[in-house]
């Protein structure tokens, strides 16, 4: 993925320099404050890409073995994991050919490595793309399934469901070419984070509602069974809970690699915003990490999911 401020991860290997030594160091900055500045090692890299993969993997692979998950809902999930197993291995590849140039054992030419690169980045851009999409999707079909319960089949049915994933795919790979491309142009950048906030704004929405007719509900059973109010509180408090744990977990794994397309537009020469364009690889890392955090928030929650994992 390009820095976007920052040489290219590919293209800086070329140089040879030393990685830094220290997790966390502080880099001076003449113009401005000093830095604190987060080096990811990359066997720490590596290390998440592999544990992510592994776990959407098994995520793919189970709803592919058990026919009874072979429904729109689970899908999209393994979509999602299809995602999200891609933004790990382009991360790992991308890690693993930088690995090699540095070491010698890669020997090729500027050019080649810069078509390699552009792959990768479009690989990396793609997946996150279509990540980001799924969630969305994920978060429409729950929506649809209890506000509309009764006419869901006939809504989300799979032929459209397929056209669905087809189209998030093709936008997906097609918009990321055009990212990869014009990366440096102003409106691309801004159109890449005004999709992220919509994304944000769509789920933040469709949830509270979700939980707002889930309290209702518990109330009016509530009533009928003649409860205290402390059970209701209970539920709410385990609701808001939940809530805050999906959105929060989204907002705080994407947010810092959208923040840092932002200050690009906002502030490329500041020394502030020059600080944290340094922290690049550790917002990759994020992503990676909401990679693995995904399955266990909307697939492995499933009991028949489960058991099908049992069985692999």
């Amino acid at each position: 993925m390009p820095a976007l401020g920052s040489q290219r991860r590919l293209l800086g290997s070329l140089n040879c320099t030393p990685p830094a030594t220290l997790p966390l160091t502080l880099a001076p900055n003449r113009t401005g404050p000093q830095c604190l500045e987060v080096s990811i090692p990359d066997g720490l890299f590596l290390s998440l890409g592999l544990v992510s993969l592994v776990e959407n993997v098994l995520v793919v692979a189970a709803i592919a073995k058990n026919r009874n998950l072979h429904s729109p809902m689970y899908y999209f999930i393994c979509c999602l994991a299809m995602s999200d197993l891609l933004v790990s291995v382009s991360n790992v590849l991308e890690t693993a050919v930088m690995l090699l140039l540095e070491a010698g054992v890669l020997a090729t030419r500027a050019a080649a490595v810069q078509q390699l690169d552009n792959v990768i980045d479009v690989l990396i851009c793609s997946s996150m793309v279509s990540s980001l999409c799924f969630l969305g999707a994920i978060a429409v079909d729950r929506y649809i399934s209890i506000f509309y319960a009764l006419r869901y089949h006939s809504v989300v049915t799979l032929p459209r469901a397929w056209r669905i994933i087809a189209a998030i795919w093709v936008a997906s790979i097609l918009n990321s070419v055009l990212f990869i491309t014009y990366y440096n142009h102003t409106v691309v950048l801004l159109c890449l984070v005004g999709f992220f906030i919509a994304m944000l704004a769509l789920m933040a929405v469709l949830y509270v509602h979700m939980l707002a007719r889930a309290c209702q509900h518990a109330r009016g059973i509530a009533r009928l069974q003649k409860r205290q109010r402390p059970i209701h509180q209970g539920f709410g408090l385990k609701g808001a809970a939940t809530l805050t744990i999906l959105l929060g977990v989204f907002f705080l794994c994407w947010g810092p690699f959208f923040l840092h397309l932002s200050l690009i537009v906002l502030c490329p020469q500041h020394p502030t915003c020059g600080c944290i364009f340094k922290n690049f690889n550790l917002f990759l890392a994020l992503i990676i990490c909401n990679a693995i955090v995904d399955p266990l928030i909307y697939a492995f929650r499933s009991q028949e999911l489960r058991k099908t994992l049992q069985e692999v």
